[in-house]
């Protein structure tokens, strides 16, 4: 694998043929790099060292991501539950961004994150690693958790959202890379279940959206659009299909905002449905789909099932998280145990049309009261220990 990274200058990038031409910019040589003897071995791209970098920016500018999200759990099928209380924000780790090697040949060319780094601390996994009374190994499992760039999760628990995402977006531009965002605040959020929430009306949701816009401005950022809201049509489907078409299209009208409208995974809806649900939400003005978000379903499962979509969907490009699969799902959508962390974040793929794996799910957060775990959005040390131990 080449884990050569791009010129610092950077190639201007763009959307596919046929959408209108933005102009990507890649920044800075910034090197994700986890302090020498705590890095786990799958923390550890093939052909890199884990001996210690600098960070790429003062601590002092990372964005506390605060309040613990509400479950992220893209899930096979939903079950009631009770949002989480909120936690207090904790201090972030230095900076640390996921080299983005240069693509392999296949679908390269067309790729609107080829060469960029990605950014965004896991807030609960540095609070856990600082505390102590831990083993040695359980500290290092926490920390190395904290240092790969994971989503920034937005909704009501983050109160000035523009402010947030100012921040996030300058802490990330200072480490040379570009935040993964995900908006997850459309009315009837999780349809009642463990991440139950969302704002009140179409009207706030769109001006809530148009406040993410408005943070992220000029700069470039990766959306994740509304996990579970297609996978769960709940209330007013053709409601809810033109409040996502909308978001898309608040979002696009930044130069250099790139949007994956969420598909939930291959376990949930066919892929004929999911397209058509896709197609009705605005995927095609997107710049494609999400899958597995909060799930353990196999890399190589989403990519069959991402590919049938994109053949459905005239050849759209699409994201996987690959945060928690590492050993594929369990029996049960919610806590399964056994589970471990899969591919660290890159645009290498090696698939044509899977622009890139991405930590979307906060590695750690639990996805509800269920299999002895706690609150949905709470960080459970426990589980985040084994998750990188694969216990």
């Amino acid at each position: 694998m080449d884990t050569s990274l791009p010129d610092p200058a950077g190639t201007p990038r763009g959307h596919r043929a046929g959408r209108r031409r933005r102009r990507l910019w890649t920044g800075g040589l910034a090197a994700a790099t986890i302090t020498a003897g705590l890095v786990a071995p799958w923390l550890t791209p093939a052909g890199t060292s884990s001996a210690a970098q600098p960070a790429a920016g003062p601590a002092a500018e990372q964005v506390a991501q605060g309040p613990a999200e509400e479950a992220e759990d893209t899930r096979r099928a939903p079950a009631a539950a009770t949002p989480a209380p909120v936690p207090a924000p904790a201090p972030t780790p230095p900076a640390v961004t996921s080299p983005a090697v240069a693509p392999s040949a296949a679908g390269s060319s067309d790729n609107p994150l080829a060469g960029m780094t990605f950014h965004g601390p896991n807030t609960g996994a540095a609070r856990a690693a600082a505390q102590p009374g831990r083993t040695p190994a359980a500290t290092a499992a926490l920390a190395a958790l904290a240092r790969v760039p994971t989503a920034t999760w937005l909704g009501a628990w983050s109160g000035d959202v523009t402010a947030v995402v100012r921040r996030e977006v300058a802490a990330a531009r200072t480490a040379g890379a570009v935040p993964v965002l995900v908006t997850y605040d459309v009315p009837g959020r999780d349809c009642g279940g463990y991440s139950a929430g969302g704002v009140d009306s179409p009207a706030a949701y769109l001006e809530w959206v148009r406040a993410v816009a408005a943070g992220i401005g000029t700069a470039q950022a990766v959306v994740v659009v509304e996990p579970d809201a297609l996978a769960q049509l709940c209330g007013d489907p053709a409601e809810r299909t033109a409040l996502l078409r909308s978001a898309v299209g608040l979002l696009e009208a930044n130069p250099g905002t790139v949007t994956y409208l969420d598909a939930g995974n291959p376990t949930w809806i066919d892929a004929a449905t999911m397209a058509e649900r896709l197609r009705a939400a605005g995927v095609t003005a997107a710049d494609g789909f999400a899958l597995n978000v909060s799930n353990f379903e196999t890399t190589a499962d989403n990519v069959t099932y991402g590919q049938r979509l994109s053949v459905l969907l005239d050849g759209a490009h699409f994201v996987v998280d690959t945060s928690r699969n590492g050993n594929g799902p369990g029996s049960d959508w919610c806590n399964p145990a056994g589970r471990e962390v899969g591919e660290l974040p890159t645009t290498q793929t090696g698939h044509a049309g899977v622009d890139a794996y991405l930590w979307v799910k906060r590695v750690g957060e639990s996805d509800g009261t269920c299999n002895g775990g706690p609150p949905a959005g709470t960080f459970w040390d426990s589980y985040a220990v084994g998750l990188v131990d694969g216990a």
